[in-house]
């Protein structure tokens, strides 16, 4: 009698790109029988696909990398591109599969679709298991004493922290068994997520590798070079102090707990100060992800409703001005020109460049969170939507409206040799450090001796500090008074 064919496992990849610390591929492969990964490209509207134009050609690169890996195991990526209930049930029908295992994703869409999915497979006799491994924590389970969600990231922090060390990260499998025949799988050519004419990623590749094993290899360097220092150094963006780890976390090429466990055992070493302030910075994530959970709207709507009656005023011209790096003040133009040119923002800019948005210019942070989310390779549906409501004063445990950042004295802080603005502001490189935070301040003879021209080779500032920070106080205080 012939040998019965073993039905074979699915594995769908969603924003999971690896196969270190992968339950739903560990699951797959302790089963023991053929394993098809498969990664399905489903409308926007899932929310489970690149957030925008830079983060799609970190995708590309992704899928290679991680087909890459598969292939090490005489296995391979099928790409499918549909709705996914629909691609499922077909493949299903055409392998004979009778499981289907996922990783679970915590965004409102996703979260949606994979109810639906699971309840239409197990109602037609087909497992369907989703696992954790996303984040360190689940956020349908910490929830403060009275059983309601965390509002405030202080207590969630503790809670965290007090909920024990996370367990430690799986290894990626040895062996991945593989099918006898493989469906049909579409190329990732025809996807066309990378750039044409014009190729605005070209400089991408001077700061980026996407992929596991640069991820891996970011956080061993991170580690052994960068934690001790990390919190006093982390603030200034012309130093190579941070872990640069943000766009593969959001596209899941390195899991939360991978990290984590990467700081284990490090207090004679690193000091505690650094060590607790970074797995902040990876609770801070966890902190926007069980704001998403619990509040779906955050990405569109104010988290503080009071918020819904501010005056803004959206000025077409500001809004251009800024998304260019042309607004006049240099380390606002410096950051934005860093995230055009590398598809990244160094975390204090981005926060200075969020505040002159709303508070300077009186445009919708929504409208900054849209950009942000087309141009950061590191876009991310819960901390970009947490954190501009967090600079914007509408959101959880927000940053009060009234802390109005100052751009000059904010740049002369974290920049105080002008190495950050020089390096992406060309124009600006040969002036007198005294004024590169503020170039309008310049007498005529030290702007002729830089080769500035202002109005012409750069801009004179598109407003004046000083009074808009008045006028946004105005409006915040309409708000206020009004509630």
């Amino acid at each position: 009698m012939a040998k019965a064919v073993e039905k074979p496992v699915i594995v769908w990849f969603r924003k999971d790109l690896r196969l270190d610390d992968n339950h739903a591929l560990h699951e797959a492969c302790a089963l023991g029988k053929p394993v098809i990964p498969i990664y399905i490209r489903e409308p926007e509207s899932s929310g489970n696909g690149p957030l925008g134009a830079a983060q799609a050609w970190w995708l590309h690169h992704s899928l290679e990398a991680l087909d890459r890996s598969l292939q090490k195991h005489h296995s391979k990526l099928v790409l499918l591109s549909g709705n996914a209930l629909d691609v499922l049930h077909a493949l299903i029908k055409s392998t004979g599969a009778e499981t289907v295992l996922w990783n679970r994703r915590y965004d409102p869409p996703g979260i949606a679709i994979d109810t639906r999915i699971k309840h239409e497979l197990e109602r037609q006799a087909v497992q369907a298991q989703s696992f954790a491994g996303q984040l360190l924590h689940e956020p349908s389970k910490l929830k403060t004493g009275a059983g309601t969600p965390y509002r405030v990231y202080t207590p969630f922090w503790r809670a965290l922290e007090g909920s024990g060390e996370p367990p430690h990260p799986l290894e990626a499998p040895k062996k991945i068994a593989f099918p006898r025949h493989w469906p049909q799988s579409e190329s990732l050519a025809s996807w066309k997520l990378l750039p044409a004419k014009p190729n605005w990623a070209s400089a991408f590749d001077e700061v980026w590798t996407p992929g596991e094993d640069a991820a891996l290899e970011k956080l061993a360097d991170f580690v052994d070079d960068r934690l001790s220092g990390y919190k006093k150094d982390r603030d200034f963006p012309s130093v190579t102090a941070t872990s640069m780890l943000s766009p593969h976390l959001a596209l899941g090429e390195i899991s939360p707990a991978r990290i984590w466990d990467a700081t284990r055992g490090l207090s004679k070493r690193v000091s505690p100060d650094d060590l607790v302030h970074f797995r902040k910075e990876l609770a801070w994530r966890e902190f926007c992800y069980h704001l998403l959970f619990h509040f779906p709207k955050l990405p569109y709507a104010n988290w503080n409703d009071r918020f819904d009656g501010f005056e803004w005023h959206n000025n077409k011209a500001h809004f251009d001005a800024w998304t260019r790096g042309l607004t006049g003040y240099p380390i606002v133009d410096a950051g934005m020109r860093q995230l055009w040119r590398h598809g990244i923002m160094h975390n204090r800019v981005r926060m200075i460049t969020g505040s002159f948005l709303i508070k300077d210019l009186m445009i919708d942070w929504r409208r900054g969170e849209k950009w942000f989310r087309d141009t950061l390779v590191d876009a991310d549906p819960a901390s970009n939507a947490a954190n501009w409501q967090w600079v914007a004063g509408s959101g959880a445990d927000a940053s009060p409206f009234f802390r109005i950042f100052n751009p000059v004295l904010q740049g002369e802080k974290f920049d105080p040799d002008g190495a950050y603005v020089r390096e992406f502001i060309p124009e600006l490189a040969k002036l007198d450090t005294k004024y590169i935070h503020r170039p309008f301040d310049a007498p005529a003879a030290v702007l002729e001796k830089a080769g500035i021209i202002l109005g012409d080779t750069y801009p004179k500032p598109i407003v004046d500090h000083a009074a808009a920070r008045d006028r946004a106080l105005k409006a915040y205080n309409a708000i206020k008074d009004a509630a």
